[in-house]
């Protein structure tokens, strides 16, 4: 579940903002008022929006922005002069704040974060060269046993693996195991 940080200098500001967004639905509100503090907030999270102002009473918002993890998004609040030279690639609103313009503005951004979440659970993970040499030694060796082409022995294995229930690697080990108790 994604999370919302409020890091505001004047904690009262960052109070008002959470007291704001707990009314419109959102639930994981938390509030700090240093760059450090909000580090330590996010280092127990697993994502969200960081809602920042520009200056920090200890660092700027640049500072927080660089050190942000992969599933954290930043939404900079401040005036529009100084909006108007923020970072590329950083949604902002200017103030004074409209409650309808900061809710639906996080809620694209919660969303947005989802999907994206959702998309990299989905990604295949990276075999190992362990991995990798169970699946090229068990198509060699059926290459070299059933005259197959390279890409038969890799269909082949792909459609055992179906059948069977299990992952490519595992497929290629039975392979591998099979075909040596019978030598």
């Amino acid at each position: 579940m994604s999370s919302i940080l409020i890091v505001l200098p004047k904690i009262e500001d960052a109070r008002k903002i959470r007291d704001l967004l707990l009314r419109q639905g959102f639930d994981e509100v938390r509030v700090c008022s240093s760059g450090a503090k909000a580090l330590s907030e996010i280092s127990h999270l697993e994502s969200g929006v960081v809602i920042s102002g520009c200056r920090l009473a200890d660092m700027n918002y640049t500072e927080l922005l660089e050190c942000l993890p992969n599933y954290f998004e930043m939404l900079l609040i401040g005036s529009r002069a100084v909006l108007s030279d923020r970072c590329e690639g950083v949604l902002a609103l200017a103030t004074p704040l409209r409650v309808s313009e900061l809710a639906d503005t996080l809620g694209m951004m919660l969303r947005q974060l989802e999907r994206r979440k959702k998309k990299d659970r989905k990604k295949p993970k990276k075999r190992s060269e362990k991995e990798e040499n169970y699946i090229r030694n068990a198509k060699f060796l059926l290459m070299e046993r059933n005259c197959l082409t390279e890409e038969e022995a890799h269909r082949y294995l792909q459609k055992c693996s179906m059948d069977s229930g299990t992952n490519l690697v595992e497929t290629a080990q039975m392979v591998l195991m099979l075909l040596y108790d019978s030598v």
